[in-house]
């Protein structure tokens, strides 16, 4: 086979020529005509390809990331630190590299590496059974909420508004695929009324959603959500960050049936946004109807240990009308790091951590409550996150905050208008007292600017 180098119409002519072709519009015969473009790509010349290196670098400069400021951003995704050990693993071309391993006599690594995930999974959320992921947070509470419909067949769900926003607009996406109501109960005071909870829930009923620690950051009062919903036999899925259950009692011990979330808090960085992964783990009644795939243990002929996937319920590997997902490959290398960091963190570490995170919100919630022109939003109890009122535009405060180099939390008005001018505030273990303080002092100077006109319009 030749190689070109070069593109002149010789070149073309012979390439057409060794591939059969008479002409560049013989490559694109099968486009109808009236949805080709008929004229050149308006494109800027080529460039050498360092010139295109220091143009993309240009171009990368102009975003912040969390690195090159102090975050306080959480609202569902959060600055934690992912240690050295992960990048190591999860870069090595066996885990890097792999697909799905429809062949588990030659992919024994990788159905062990799920294998050790959904262990860690369920020993977290107290729960029978995990898949081997999804592929992230909301994603995964909409697949839960379909598992319920398909197990009891009714025609309703009843979703806390103290769950993240995302998270309820997938799940009513999802819903109106199937003809599943989705109503919504109001949060007071940032946590979910149970009395509300259980006067919204009816024999219709398929599954109750709700969270812990809820989006606002504040603890619910779990047992009695998940009585409400088991009054009238509806499955209860609570949303659940897994890096908070070293401290908080799993949710399989309120007996929750299906417990599902973000991972990526789990050794996987912000990275503007993705990719992470989302975990789903429930109780073993449910297990044939779980989406995604499950890696199970077995011996081979000779005794010895071995992997194998136990349970995959895609229609690409069952009959179409009986599949419950439509997963394909997962967030397999996202879940690894997941499991990689919990065994950095260990049975000990993972509590240690989530103590450091309640001690230092509580220092932050207090420092911040001191600020003029600054209220505590709600008295709930935290665990990492918190939501403060501002006495000017909250807009105009981000501003501020952003030329000192701090991002300083979720507006949460973008998702619920009755709380105008307030804001999330997140506090991971990389926030020391000492940045909580900067926070706090840079808080007081923007609020006092913004209230009196100047900096940026809210």
């Amino acid at each position: 086979m030749s190689t070109y180098t070069s593109d002149t119409p010789d070149d073309r002519a012979a390439m057409l020529a060794a591939i059969g072709a008479k002409s560049i519009d013989d490559l694109f015969a099968d486009i109808p005509a009236g949805v080709r473009l008929q004229r050149e790509l308006d494109l800027p010349a080529g460039k050498a390809e360092f010139e295109v290196f220091d143009h993309l670098s240009e171009l990368a400069d102009k975003n912040i990331h969390s690195d090159r400021e102090i975050s306080f951003l959480g609202a569902g995704m959060y600055d934690h630190y992912v240690p050295a050990l992960v990048d190591s693993i999860i870069t090595r071309s066996e885990f890097l590299t792999p697909y799905t391993p429809y062949q588990p006599e030659v992919s024994q690594g990788g159905l062990q590496v799920m294998f050790e995930y959904q262990t860690a999974i369920a020993e977290l959320t107290g729960l029978d059974v995990s898949n081997a992921s999804v592929y992230e947070g909301p994603s995964a509470m909409a697949a839960a909420g379909y598992l319920a419909q398909l197990e009891n067949g009714r025609g309703r769900f009843v979703v806390s508004q103290a769950v993240n926003p995302q998270y309820r607009e997938t799940l009513k996406t999802n819903a109106h695929g199937y003809g599943t109501q989705v109503v919504e109960v109001p949060a007071t005071d940032g946590l979910t009324d149970p009395a509300a909870l259980a006067e919204t829930i009816d024999a219709d009923t398929a599954a109750v959603f709700i969270q812990n620690p809820n989006f606002f950051g504040a603890i619910e009062d779990v047992q009695a959500l998940v009585d409400a919903a088991k009054a009238h036999d509806a499955l209860v899925v609570c949303v659940a960050d897994p890096l908070t259950l070293g401290v908080l009692a799993p949710p399989g011990d309120f007996g929750v049936d299906i417990c599902v979330g973000e991972g990526q808090t789990l050794g996987n960085r912000l990275d503007f946004g993705g990719p992470s992964f989302g975990f789903f783990a429930a109780t073993k009644k449910l297990i044939r109807r779980m989406p995604g795939r499950i890696a199970g243990e077995t011996t081979d002929v000779d005794g010895r240990r071995g992997w194998v996937l136990t349970l995959q319920t895609r229609e690409q590997h069952i009959r179409r009308e009986k599949a419950t997902s439509n997963i394909c490959t997962s967030q397999a290398l996202n879940a690894l790091a997941g499991v990689i960091y919990l065994s950095w963190l260990g049975r000990q570490g993972i509590v240690e951590l989530g103590e450091l995170m309640l001690k230092r919100t509580a220092y932050a919630r207090e420092a911040l409550g001191a600020v003029d022109g600054v209220e505590i939003l709600f008295d709930a109890p935290v665990f990492r996150e918190f939501a403060i009122k501002l006495d000017a535009p909250v807009r105009a405060v981000l501003d501020q905050l952003a030329l000192d180099g701090i991002n300083g939390g979720y507006p949460i008005g973008l998702d619920y208008p009755e709380y105008e001018n307030t804001m999330l505030v997140a506090i991971t273990e990389k926030r020391s007292k000492e940045q909580i303080d900067l926070f706090a002092k840079s808080l007081a100077s923007a609020v006092a600017a913004s209230k009196t006109g100047v900096g940026a319009e809210a």
